[in-house]
């Protein structure tokens, strides 16, 4: 029997001493399914000595086989390479996967072998590379109905042959969000003590909860199990899920004596996997956290943070209760109801977050084939791998092992000292993907870098020679990358339906994106393909290239007023287009307008600046208003004073605006919350020797029986006293009445330090804003 299926996710099981992989999906009548492939067999390749005996060294191999799970194969594989040259390898099979790693130790031993490769990739992994199979593609194959049903599916059938795999429509995914609450009155929630007294779900039909009965949570667990079980959502994402939400629902189910089935296998239960996420057997577990990670406007990535900053669900229209609060909530009756909606609220704002990020996600798992759950919560670094060992077996080119490496460092993009003040009508010239398109052109890569003589390569500015032919890996799948984008922006061009639009938009973003983490990764400690030598070449020509085109520039007639890596700021009256045509001929590289500023100023460091566009956008870079540990009142005032010097051009406005909020501060005229100061506590707290106001506040916390544990982020507030300011760090929900705090402490070390940033440039000193106050008759002037 032949069908048509869409895939969801992998994952596998050993039955019977034989290992089953699982193909989780929909087929094209929109039931959901399991494939089981019971053929495939795990493998690894030792890489032989030249020289040494093949036929000696298999008997030594075959001498290690166990019973329980024997060494089925062993056989030399012809045309393998190994950073690009050609190697003598063999290939050896087993039964168990876990049975890999044992052999892997053994062989290593025997006499003769120089390495073994590709013993560490997931068993299921390795079946989806070999097939070159990924979620959200569909598959014809050829299959036949199974007996076996212990799936939470319509149908199981066995796997015999895959005839095709192809890109259409996807079927419509049920995706579910939860969010639970936790009475810990007693400090951080403890799930040996404290219950869940409430669990949020939103789909989108809309929200329900389970709750518990007073303090006793078996009732909503259960609910919530049933509930998961009878919607059977494909997706169930949350916030922060992997790391609280779902190792305290599982001790919290294992201590009632409940078994939290939530999969499509039954009896299955959660667990934790790569990168810390939990895997739901059949479900993709998407955490949101996870990409959340890569919004650096946002700070402090809380839920309601993360869901304020993209508009999905404003501040000020939902529910806001601390968490040390929530027993108080749960405990009176007449606060209840903006508890559950403050749960509500939570659960809401995850799941219009995952309808924000999932379709993202859903493209780079079309490109890396790094299954959607795992990419949530894998690094750029790691996505980019995922990427090229598939494109590795394709060109036969063996993966190279993980290894420990000391920190190297090296000189990186070129940055244009730049002319400090205030200037008019700048435009930015960027590099499109500069470093990416260096890569192309000069054949980068650990594979292609020749250190002996060479008769036909690229030589870098930095040294280091790149053979011209044949291409590397990198450029291989770079050149792939940046093709397809191409295709699809094109394919953007002639659509007119919104819904093709946005899923083109994603692809595209998702492939410009993993196009430009490949010189990251290349200089990446943990990488695979790691090549310092090659992440030096490509900063070397980056350098090389932006300070001739600034060279060009200044012949051309204008005024190069900055430039980074990638891109010169200009100023003048010459031809634009003229500059771009010349700079992109002589380097072969696409430059082009990124924007214009109406107006920017610069200091006099480097990496720090601040821009109004002709749209009248506001660009910040290198300030603390977007980097650092300060509070968000002095943020929001570094923000206003760059917004009055931009728009009005005005420094006086700006000055009188600084000391309008420092006589508020004077007056307590201002929020508790606005005056936190985040921090995070890298290590355990009985590891520090320091001082620091954060591990002092920490250390309060502590003791006042909140569970303050490595990772997490504290916020603390400076209160009056004597002694050090360490000292009068306070956990900021320990402090209530405003008279405590130290006002002049912000004034002085956060509102002028922040603001002085900006306006010492323009020669203001910080003893005009601390003296003179503020002409209180200015107020009524109008």
């Amino acid at each position: 029997m032949i069908d048509n299926f869409f895939i969801l996710d992998f994952s596998y099981d050993v039955v019977e001493n034989k290992p089953v992989i699982y193909i989780w999906a929909i087929d094209k009548n929109n039931d959901r399914v399991v494939l089981l492939e019971k053929k495939f067999r795990p493998y690894f390749y030792v890489l032989v000595d030249e020289n040494a005996n093949i036929e000696e060294i298999k008997k030594e191999i075959l001498k290690l086989s166990k019973s329980y799970s024997p060494i089925t194969k062993v056989e030399e594989v012809q045309d393998k390479k190994y950073f690009g040259s050609p190697v003598k390898v063999l290939r050896i099979e087993t039964v168990i996967p876990a049975y890999v790693r044992v052999y892997r130790d053994e062989v290593t031993k025997i006499n003769g072998v120089k390495n073994v490769l590709e013993a560490d990739i997931r068993f299921y992994m390795r079946y989806a590379i070999d097939n070159d199979l990924k979620p959200f593609y569909w598959i014809e194959a050829e299959i036949e109905e199974a007996k076996e049903n212990n799936f939470r599916v319509k149908k199981v059938y066995e796997l015999k042959k895959i005839n095709r795999i192809y890109e259409d429509k996807m079927p419509e995914l049920k995706m579910m969000a939860f969010d639970i609450e936790v009475y810990n009155k007693y400090g951080s929630p403890n799930p040996r003590r404290d219950p869940i007294i409430i669990i949020g779900v939103w789909t989108k039909e809309g929200g329900k909860q389970f709750l518990a009965d007073k303090y006793d949570d078996i009732k909503a667990i259960r609910d919530f199990i049933n509930f998961v079980q009878t919607y059977d959502p494909d997706i169930i994402v949350g916030y922060n899920v992997n790391n609280f939400d779902w190792p305290y629902l599982l001790e919290r189910a294992n201590i009632r004596g409940l078994k939290l089935d939530v999969g499509r296998r039954i009896n299955g239960e959660p667990s934790q996997g790569v990168y810390g996420h939990y895997s739901v057997t059949g479900r993709l577990n998407v955490d949101i956290y996870g990409f959340a990670q890569s919004i650096q406007e946002v700070k402090v990535k809380t839920l309601e943070n993360v869901a304020d900053y993209l508009g999905v669900l404003p501040k000020e229209k939902r529910s806001l209760i601390e968490w040390y609060d929530i027993p108080k909530y749960w405990d009176d009756e007449k606060k209840r109801d903006i508890l559950l909606k403050y749960n509500m609220d939570d659960a809401k704002s995850a799941y219009l977050l995952g309808e924000v990020f999932v379709p993202f996600g859903i493209e780079l798992t079309k490109i890396s084939g790094l299954p959607l759950d795992q990419l949530s919560m894998a690094s750029v670094g790691y996505r980019v791998e995922w990427l090229l060992m598939r494109e590795a077996f394709k060109y036969n080119e063996l993966i190279p092992n993980k290894e420990e490496r000391e920190y190297e460092s090296y000189e990186g993009g070129l940055v244009i000292s730049p002319l400090p003040g205030i200037h008019e009508e700048v435009t930015v010239l960027d590099f499109s993907s500069m470093y990416p398109s260096i890569m192309i052109k000069y054949n980068i890569g650990p594979d292609t870098l020749i250190k002996g003589d060479c008769d036909d390569c690229w030589v870098s500015p930095a040294g280091y020679k790149f053979r011209k032919e044949p291409p590397g890996l990198y450029k291989n799948v770079l050149q792939k990358l940046v093709k397809e984008r191409k295709e699809v922006k094109e394919l953007m061009e002639k659509t007119t339906d919104e819904y093709e639009r946005r899923v083109l938009d994603a692809r595209q973003r998702a492939l410009k994106i993993m196009a430009n983490a490949f010189y990251g990764y290349m200089g990446w400690l943990g990488a695979r393909w790691y090549s310092k030598e090659g992440a030096e070449a490509v900063t070397s020509w980056g350098r090389a290239i932006i300070s001739e085109a600034a060279k060009m520039a200044k012949e051309k007639g204008f005024i190069v007023v900055y430039g980074d890596t990638d891109s010169i700021f200009v100023k003048g009256k010459g031809d634009v287009n003229s500059l771009i045509n010349e700079i992109s001929t002589k380097f072969g590289l696409e430059i082009k307008i990124d924007k214009v500023y109406k107006r920017v100023f610069f200091t006099e460091n480097k990496k720090r600046y601040a821009g109004l566009t002709e749209d009248g956008k506001i660009d910040i870079v290198g300030f603390e208003a977007v980097r650092g540990d300060w509070c968000d009142l002095a943020k929001q005032v570094q923000i206003n004073v760059i917004e009055l010097i931009l728009k009005t051009g005005k420094v006086d406005d700006a000055v009188k605006y600084v000391k309008s909020v420092i006589f508020d501060l004077r007056r307590y005229n201002f929020k508790i919350e606005d005056l936190i100061i985040w921090k995070s506590i890298d290590k355990n707290l009985d590891e520090y020797d320091v001082t620091a106001p954060h591990v002092v506040a920490a250390k309060k916390a502590a003791k006042a029986g909140y569970l303050i544990s490595k990772g997490v982020k504290i916020g603390y507030v400076i209160v009056k006293g004597a002694g050090k300011i360490s000292d009068r760090a306070e956990p900021y929900f320990m402090v209530k009445e405003k008279n405590k705090i130290d006002v002049e402490y912000y004034v002085d070390k956060q509102i002028i330090p922040v603001a002085m940033r900006i306006l010492e440039g323009f020669g203001i000193k910080e003893s005009s804003l601390k003296t003179g106050g503020v002409d209180i008759l200015s107020f009524f002037k109008k």
